[in-house]
């Protein structure tokens, strides 16, 4: 199992125990970015995968120690699996992310509901 997850958003910020639950169950890949466009959704970020060169989403890489048990705990946070509300809010999925040096396959959550009344993070960067 590929056990690379690219973060975008709350998962990032240290006040979320699941960022904490994520620290300590993983340790820094890279930094990354994603053709994308992320979105606000309010509390929290959502990430649109887009296949335009000047759409990006920044974010860090993460190597998980054990993604067998790390994954049931953060798809249950991102509303993701079949004992979640359908359709799912959002979907993992394996996606190319580009370093400094190279592309990479990595996880990310990706919404998967409308976006048409969301607000555009036009600098792809969730955290300040």
């Amino acid at each position: 199992m590929n056990n690379l997850l690219f973060v975008y958003g709350t998962l990032l910020n240290e006040d979320n125990e699941y960022a904490v639950y994520l620290k300590n169950n993983s340790r820094f890949y890279s930094y990354g970015k994603i053709n994308g466009k992320l979105y606000d959704i309010g509390e929290y970020p959502g990430a649109i995968l887009s296949s335009k060169d000047r759409d990006y989403i920044y974010g860090t890489i993460l190597e998980l120690a054990h993604p067998e048990s790390v994954f049931p705990v953060i798809d249950d946070y991102e509303g993701y699996g079949n004992d979640q509300p359908m359709p799912n809010e959002f979907i993992r999925l394996i996606a190319p992310v580009e370093t400094s040096s190279t592309l990479i396959s990595c996880w990310i959550y990706v919404y998967n509901l409308p976006t048409v009344m969301l607000k555009l993070i036009k600098s792809g960067r969730y955290l300040k």
